[in-house]
């Protein structure tokens, strides 16, 4: 966990950032990876409530926030990166991952299995997705951020290329109004984006127990995905909230923590 210098002129430990809530307890610290454009502090509700039965770790992912920025954004190596937070809390976690958090907690009990006591994938299958993400790297491009003064700036001119409400106070959280700057690499993160909207081929599987969690009106988790999905995780359980999208957490908080605080004190 030394310090390291990135080729962007900033120092930062090879470790991911951490937000930690609560104290450590008899049940195994609680994971949590974010989505593309994310970070620990969207989190912050769901880590608070959770943390009154286990201690709970939320993570900036590589490329976010407040990690290290590299040249790679490969699921690989993002497993890498939480295995070497959960080694260092312990040597075994519960895990939560949305989305592309989702895949990286997915690839990392495929490769570190031992990590992994119980797993939440919140509405994402281990899949190649056709859409992309990447206008929302375009929009983010075009802010002038010489003209923003205050988020509410900069979620206008958001507004003013289609950006939806919702997601308009969710990017603009990975705003540095002071530095400038937007605290995601955008240039990996477009470069990667085949990388990110695609999962690897693996021959192995993980029989931990796993919740796949989805929202009741997203397509992300489709049936014809669950053969696929019961092939890498076996003892697999399927659950939707309904009324609830794509960002299933944000938009259902209540719902959310309660399927998870259920499923893993079961």
């Amino acid at each position: 966990m030394g310090l390291v210098v990135s080729n962007h002129g900033r120092y930062h430990v090879s470790m991911l950032n951490t937000i930690i809530y609560g104290e450590p307890t008899a049940n195994p610290p609680l994971l949590i990876a974010h989505g593309l454009y994310g970070s620990a502090r969207n989190w912050g509700v769901i880590a608070r409530r959770l943390a009154d039965e286990r201690q709970v770790v939320a993570v900036d992912m590589r490329n976010h926030a407040n990690s290290m920025w590299t040249d790679q954004h490969r699921y690989p190596d993002l497993a890498n990166d939480l295995a070497e937070v959960i080694e260092h809390f312990g040597g075994q976690a519960d895990v939560v991952g949305h989305s592309m958090g989702g895949k990286a907690a997915m690839t990392l009990a495929l490769q570190h299995g031992d990590l992994v006591r119980k797993l939440v994938v919140a509405d994402i299958a281990p899949v190649t997705y056709t859409h992309s993400q990447i206008q929302f790297i375009e929009a983010m491009r075009a802010v002038d951020l010489a003209r923003v003064e205050r988020r509410s700036d900069a979620a206008q001119q958001l507004a003013d290329q289609g950006v939806e409400k919702a997601l308009q106070s969710f990017f603009t959280q990975s705003l540095d109004i002071k530095g400038q700057r937007w605290l995601l690499n955008l240039d990996v993160l477009a470069a990667e984006m085949p990388k990110i909207m695609g999962f690897p081929d693996f021959d192995a599987s993980w029989d931990g127990p796993a919740l796949f969690l989805s929202g009741g009106d997203s397509d992300y988790v489709l049936p014809e995905h669950r053969s696929i999905i019961r092939d890498l995780f076996p003892a697999a359980r399927f659950a939707r909230i309904p009324g609830a999208g794509h960002w299933l957490h944000a938009e259902k908080p209540r719902e959310f923590e309660a399927a998870v605080r259920t499923f893993l004190n079961a």
